[in-house]
C-alpha cells in the first residue's frame, strides 16, 4: 500500500504508525479528525523522518510530538 496520496485512509496509517514509532500515550493527539488533508504532505515527511531515524531520543520524540500539535486543526 503507498502513503503517496493524501486520502484520508492514508493520514489514519500515517497517525497511527507516527503514535506507535513515538510511543504517544495520548492518542487522542492522533485523531485523523483534528488534521487536514491539506497538511498532509507535512505529515507524510516527519512520518517518513521518523521512520528513517528509527529510534529518537526523548528530545526528538517531544519536538515531533510539538509539531504534530502544530499541524492539528485550531
Amino acid at each position: 500500500m503507498g502513503l503517496e496520496n493524501p486520502t484520508a485512509e492514508n493520514l489514519k496509517v500515517i497517525l497511527d504508525e507516527l503514535a506507535e514509532m513515538l510511543g504517544v500515550v495520548n492518542r487522542s493527539i492522533m485523531d485523523p479528525e483534528d488534521y487536514d488533508l491539506d497538511k498532509f504532505e507535512d505529515l507524510k515527511f516527519m512520518y517518513d523522518m521518523v521512520k528513517q531515524k528509527g529510534r529518537l531520543s526523548a528530545s526528538e520524540t517531544q519536538a515531533f510530538i510539538d509539531e504534530l500539535r502544530a499541524v492539528r486543526k485550531g
